[in-house]
Order: structure tokens, then sequence, then C-alpha cells
């Protein structure tokens, strides 16, 4: 979380036309980063998938299509609001933008805890079998991420209210948009794998 601080470096570093500041680089180094911690709960995910066999959810798939559409739905305010709306020098629609991404995020991760406790309702737990270690792992680490983008998401209203961007001077709101798209990508990942795949087998 503490490239939201990285504005008060003052790199000439904001949005030199065409240029990418140092800052950005950043941000695109951490989500590599955390794009690689993914990849190996995917790849022990399809390992241990293909090693026992198909598995199934003991659910059907409404839900988290519904929770699904809800966070890929989240990126249309991150980006036409906050983003564009930052660039544009709009408080109006960054402080509209922030607010509705971190509520659709909140949603989503309700949404989650709601599942899950159906899940355990069905004696489908982290430690009841390899599945149901793999699946809590995977989607938990991903609704820990997602509640760090709310977080930030949250801190980037709260200075957004107090007026600290502007349309020159905003890698806060860039990076916090950066990371939401990360966000929303890895779960389009984590939903094909494991609730479509199964059930195309």
């Amino acid at each position: 979380m503490s490239v939201a601080h990285g504005e008060h470096v003052g790199t000439g570093e904001e949005h030199g036309q065409g240029e990418r500041s140092i800052n950005w680089w950043g941000m695109i180094f951490f989500i590599a980063s955390e794009a690689l911690i993914f990849a190996n709960f995917i790849a022990a995910y399809l390992y241990l998938e293909i090693r026992n066999g198909n598995w199934l959810l003991p659910t059907d798939l409404t839900y988290p299509l519904i929770n699904t559409f809800i966070l890929l739905a989240s990126s249309l305010p991150a980006h036409y609001l906050v983003g564009k709306g930052i660039a544009r020098g709009n408080q109006r629609n960054l402080k509209l933008g922030l607010f509705l991404t971190a509520l659709m995020g909140i949603i989503f991760l309700g949404g989650q805890v709601y599942e899950y406790s159906g899940l355990f309702g069905q004696n489908f737990t982290l430690s009841s079998t390899i599945f149901g270690s793999s699946f809590f792992m995977l989607t938990g680490f991903h609704g820990l991420h997602v509640t760090i983008g709310v977080l930030f998401l949250v801190i980037c209203l709260l200075r957004a209210l107090r007026g600290d961007f502007t349309a020159r001077k905003h890698f806060a709101i860039q990076a916090v948009e950066m990371y939401w798209h990360f966000v929303d990508g890895v779960w389009v990942v984590v939903f094909s794998l494991v609730y479509l795949l199964p059930h195309i087998r």
C-alpha cells in the first residue's frame, strides 16, 4: 500500500506527455510479482485437479455468476469515472467513481462470505478435502486482494474529499485503478478454472 505515497517523490512524475514515471513502473513490477504468486496457486490447483479427477463444487453457478458480474462491472466506474475523471480534473466523477467501485467490491466480498457460509453448511471446508483446501486458498487469496483494493479505494476517496488530487498530480489514483483492473483480471482466470472448467470437462 506504500505506493499510495509515491506521488510525493516529485520526479516530474505524474503524466509527462507520453512518458511513464518511475512510480508507474514500480506499480507494474508490484502487480507482476502478485501475478506470479497467483500463478503458483493456480498451478497447484490445476495439478491437484488433474491428479485427483474432476472437482465439482457442491453448489450451483448462479450466485458465483452474479458475484462475478458485480466485480467485473466495478471496472467501469474505476476506469471511466476514476481514471478518466481525474485526468480531466473532474473531482465529482473521481469521488463518485471511487465510492461506486469500493461499494461494488464490498458487495463482492459479502457475496463471497455468503457463498463460504453455504459451503460450510454442506461440510465443505478448508480441511474437508484437498479440493476444499485448494478452493479456499485460491479464492480466499483473491478475496484478500479485493479487500486490500477496497481499503486502497477508501483511502483514495478520503484523500479526494480532502482535495489532494489534481489533473496533473494523482499517481495514487492511477495506481489504485491499475490494481483494481488486475484484481478483476485475476478473478476471470480463477472463476474460469474453479467454477466453469469442471462443468465443461
